[in-house]
């Protein structure tokens, strides 16, 4: 049983390592018999948890809410937790994809755009021969109360998949997943975000001592400055303040902001 911890009242699997991730997460997709979610989270899932709390439900609802970002991994360790381990979700897509062919796991990929998700398939036949992959499907460029979704979870439920993996951003992939998981049959939803972009080759990791020093953010920030400068800053100082209030013992009875 692994321990649990709360940041900004958003609950916090704390998972000892990808292998561990992998063992349980195989054996729910084959035997819990219906489809549960899992939230992949860093600083921006964090704040938009703490800013709306509908959106902080559906974390704390998730089968599992796992730590992707560095920030989040050295709170836990401030707040006493020693198990808790960043589980980065785009080497959690990968180890999985690698890890599955042995015990014939099938994956369905679900989001981004047609081009990404050809190179995506392209890249793991090429990298990871014997893949199971059971279906891929990019919706419109669209709001999501006009996609079609019955006929995506139908196409969902014929594929047989054990990991459907949701390619969407936050936070309108854990809106998806929340609201959809209980129609599909079996399978673990998980919300992967950029994952899809480094497998298929269109986002280039950040050096390991820039991973270390958790300046992932400032790296993709110098790729994508136009799409990212404004979430990095409407998330990232006020969840240093409200991480540090949060370390200090402080009560959130604050006003949240509407950054």
């Amino acid at each position: 049983m692994h321990s649990k911890i709360t940041i900004l009242n958003n609950k916090i699997d704390c998972i000892p390592g990808y292998e561990a991730l992998y063992s349980l997460l195989r054996t729910t997709a084959k035997s819990a018999g219906k489809s549960m979610y899992v939230t992949v989270n860093n600083v921006h899932t964090m704040m938009e948890g703490f800013r709306n709390p509908s959106y902080q439900q559906i974390i704390n609802n998730a089968y599992l809410s796992i730590p992707d970002g560095k920030p989040l991994q050295i709170v836990g360790h401030l707040k006493g937790n020693k198990e808790i381990t960043r589980l980065f979700g785009p080497t959690v897509f990968e180890n999985f994809i690698d890890w599955g062919r042995k015990d014939g796991i099938r994956h369905f990929f679900f989001g981004s755009s047609p081009q990404t998700l050809a190179q995506l398939k392209e890249s793991i036949e090429k990298k990871y021969p014997g893949t199971i992959i059971a279906g891929c499907l990019a919706p419109p460029f669209a709001p999501m109360e006009e996609w079609q979704n019955e006929a995506f979870l139908q196409q969902i439920n014929r594929s047989d998949a054990d990991f459907i993996w949701i390619g969407l951003g936050a936070p309108k992939q854990e809106q998806w997943m929340s609201q959809h998981h209980a129609q599909l049959r079996k399978g673990v939803l998980l919300g992967i975000g950029a994952g899809f972009d480094y497998l298929a080759g269109n986002t280039q990791h950040a050096p390991l001592w820039m991973k270390n020093a958790s300046l992932e953010w400032l790296y993709r920030l110098i790729q994508e400055p136009r799409r990212l400068w404004k979430r990095y800053f409407s998330t990232i100082p006020p969840f240093v303040l409200f991480a540090g209030i949060e370390l200090l013992g402080f009560k959130h009875k604050l006003k949240k902001p509407s950054l």
